[in-house]
Order: C-alpha cells, then sequence, then structure tokens
C-alpha cells in the first residue's frame, strides 16, 4: 500500500505573520495519529493513495470551515494556508473529493475514528487540564442527513417540533469545556439511559439536567468515582405553606447552582451547530454519525485548546 509523497518540491516561503492553522499544527505532536493512520489506503487498486495524515488534516479543515468534499477539494487547491497545514507545496496537486470519500470508508474500516479521538484528547488534556474537578454532560439532537436513514429516529419535544436523526452525548470538562467523552445514538433514545456513555474514566462532580435523575446514571457515576450533581424537579415538604415555601426556596437555589456550571456545556453544542453546520449529518447511517460527531469534537477541542493557551 504505497502513499503519495508529498510537499518534496520547494516550498513557498512561511508567511511573516503566522496563522491560526500554524498554532493549531503544532498543539500536539502529530506522529502517533500518523502512525495510526498508515494502515489507511485510500486510493483506486494499483494507485498510490495519499497520505493519510494530510487527508486527516484536511477533514478537520472540512469541520472547521463547513465544506463538503467538493468545496473542501477547491479550497485545498486554493488556499495557501490550507495547503501548509495539510503538507502540500505551492504547485504540487491535492486530492479530488473523492479521495475524501474512500478516507472516511478506510477510517470506519478500521474504526480509527474513536482511536484518533482519543488519541488527539489526550494530548490536548495533558496541555489544558490542570486539575480535574467535574464533568458536564448532555446531550443534543443532530437531524439525519435523510429522512430515509433508517437507523436515525425521531426526537420529540414538548415544545419543538419532532426531529427525525441522532441524539449526541457528550461529556466535557467541567473547567475547560474540552469534550473527552461522546457516543451516538437514535434520536428517540432517552438522555438519562445512554448518559454513562458520555462519563469518561475519573469524572468527578457531573452535572447534568433533570433527564439525568434517576439510579441507573446515578450508580454509573458513582462506580466511577464521581459525585452525581443533577437538577431536581421537586423536594419533598410538609403540607404547611411556609414549609412548601421554604422547600421551594431549597431547590431553585440548588438548581441555580448546578445550572450556573451546567450551561457550559451549551456552547458546546452551539459552536458546533452555529459555526461547524452541525445541525445536520452529512452521511447516512449510524457508523457514520460517530464519525462526524467524532471529526466534530476533535475539530472543536483543537480549537479550544489553542484559545486557552492563548488567553491563559
Amino acid at each position: 500500500m504505497a502513499h503519495r509523497r508529498i510537499g518534496q518540491e520547494a516550498l513557498f516561503p512561511r508567511e511573516s505573520r503566522r496563522s491560526s492553522l500554524d498554532e493549531i499544527a503544532d498543539l500536539i505532536d502529530w506522529s502517533p495519529i500518523e502512525a495510526r493512520l498508515s494502515v489507511v489506503y485510500a486510493a483506486p487498486r494499483g494507485e498510490a493513495s495519499w497520505p493519510p495524515l494530510a487527508l486527516f488534516r484536511a477533514l478537520l479543515l472540512a469541520v472547521w470551515h463547513d465544506l463538503s468534499d467538493v468545496r473542501l477539494a477547491e479550497a485545498l487547491e486554493d488556499r495557501a494556508s490550507f495547503r501548509r497545514f495539510c503538507g502540500f507545496a505551492r504547485t504540487e496537486a491535492t486530492p479530488e473529493r473523492t479521495a475524501f470519500v474512500r478516507f472516511r470508508r478506510e477510517l470506519l474500516r478500521h474504526g480509527l475514528d474513536q482511536t484518533l479521538f482519543d488519541l488527539i484528547t489526550a494530548q490536548l488534556r495533558r496541555r489544558a487540564v490542570q486539575v480535574k474537578t467535574g464533568t458536564l454532560v448532555d446531550a443534543s439532537v443532530v437531524g439525519a442527513a435523510r429522512r430515509d436513514d433508517a437507523e436515525a429516529g425521531w426526537a420529540g419535544h414538548s415544545r419543538r417540533k419532532a426531529v427525525h436523526g441522532y441524539k449526541v452525548h457528550v461529556g466535557a470538562d467541567a473547567d475547560t469545556a474540552l469534550v473527552e467523552q461522546l457516543a451516538v445514538t437514535p434520536g428517540n433514545v432517552h438522555d438519562g439511559n445512554h448518559g454513562e456513555s458520555a462519563l469518561p474514566p475519573d469524572p468527578g462532580e457531573v452535572y447534568a439536567d433533570s433527564a439525568y435523575r434517576g439510579r441507573r446514571f446515578a450508580a454509573a457515576v458513582q462506580a466511577r468515582g464521581g459525585t452525581p450533581r443533577i437538577a431536581a424537579v421537586g423536594v419533598w415538604a410538609q403540607p404547611d405553606p411556609a414549609s412548601q415555601r421554604e422547600a421551594e426556596r431549597w431547590l431553585a437555589e440548588r438548581n441555580r447552582s448546578i445550572h450556573r456550571i451546567r450551561a457550559r456545556v451549551e456552547k458546546i453544542f452551539g459552536t458546533w451547530k452555529r459555526s461547524y453546520g452541525f445541525r445536520r449529518m452529512r452521511w447516512r447511517g449510524l457508523a457514520n454519525a460517530h464519525l462526524q460527531a467524532r471529526l466534530t469534537a476533535t475539530a472543536y477541542n483543537l480549537t479550544r485548546t489553542a484559545n486557552l493557551l492563548t488567553t491563559g
């Protein structure tokens, strides 16, 4: 399985001002990622494949800029910062759109989407997370690519129109908002019944809304050594008005302290949907939904870490 060699001609002079992509490229050691990608051969039989790391970085560009395969191929051909991020020199050829289709298929065939997310996230955590104090857990519904996606499910809501799609369950660090764990299910899966799939091994205090109340999720948190901090919907009180008012005041104050921290996870989904076009899946099927979610989380974690290190 031969891979092409890129960047061999004289690279164009680096711009005096570094771009944000240059900062992101320097965040981690890419050699472990390149090593795990070495098994990927994303080319028609008999042809040399594009370097897998270059294709993987190109998929991150597609997330950051909400690009289709066609637009990504065009952007790689035209934009110097994109070429430099992926390792292409000024005048050499860049991948056509079908290369990205084959590459995604190979990522799934080798089960590398989870592996790459874990490798990159582990490096970013070492750089950004000083002391683990807590985890934010939540889920968001993302529409299916097509109405005939049989693996998606209908997610109903009391105040909004039902959505046919998938539910993305996320566990993020409470301080840095880096995504540490995620899972994707059909949209009709209840948050609390699958929330444990979003828990990292060391969750600390786990902040979640009332959808996660119940013994199952609490037991999963405690089994990992964590402490559940779940918003409540009611509290027992004596039947007299004074006791009820006091109970309501206590409940509101308790939930307010939880929601003040838990609300940080909403910004993660907001960034994904507003900036990365993650309102709808690009491809059909649960496996492809996992791939898109992990690529999105990886791209988000890279930019989030870059911002934390710049402002910190």
